[in-house]
């Protein structure tokens, strides 16, 4: 199951930094199982929030050069304030390091002014092409997907 857990880049600052907000809705179907009685979303959904931002920025600073863009990893992942079901969720990501296949960002989840989690991450970069040639049609393919994702995401 593919989730897109930012629902709007507010600002992009090539090579610098991005904002993007993810609004939690009562309707979202996990929010059923954690936790009953007191809806919160998954901190690892918030992680995954953090990390599709950091995945937008260095998309949009390397001008959709990759098409792969994953977590490597999760440095000083501090969670300290729950988002609940009509809240938003607003997350800053900034560029510590960048190089041709490893990122690193901090980045920081704001509940209005309350600071709900924060953490280092390291992207890696990579097209499928890079592995398998025979497969680059696939980078095609989810570089296109990428760029009409991102025009609904800016709206």
């Amino acid at each position: 199951m593919r989730f897109i857990l930012i629902d709007k880049i507010k600002e992009i600052i090539p090579g610098d930094s991005i904002t993007t907000t993810k609004s939690l809705s009562i309707a979202e179907e996990y929010l059923a199982d954690h936790f009953p009685g007191f809806a919160v979303l998954p901190g690892v959904l918030m992680l995954e929030a953090m990390t599709q931002s950091a995945a937008w920025l260095i998309r949009i600073t390397d001008n959709f050069k990759n098409s792969v863009i994953t977590l490597k990893e999760a440095k000083n992942v501090k969670y300290i304030h729950f988002v609940t079901p009509g809240e938003t969720l607003t997350i800053y990501v900034s560029l510590i390091d960048h190089s041709e296949n490893l990122t690193k960002v901090k980045a920081e989840g704001y509940v209005g002014e309350k600071l709900a989690l924060s953490a280092k991450l390291i992207m890696k970069s990579m097209n499928i092409a890079d592995e398998d040639p025979v497969k680059a049609w696939k980078d095609k393919e989810l570089t296109e997907e990428m760029k009409k994702i991102y025009s609904l995401l800016t709206q």
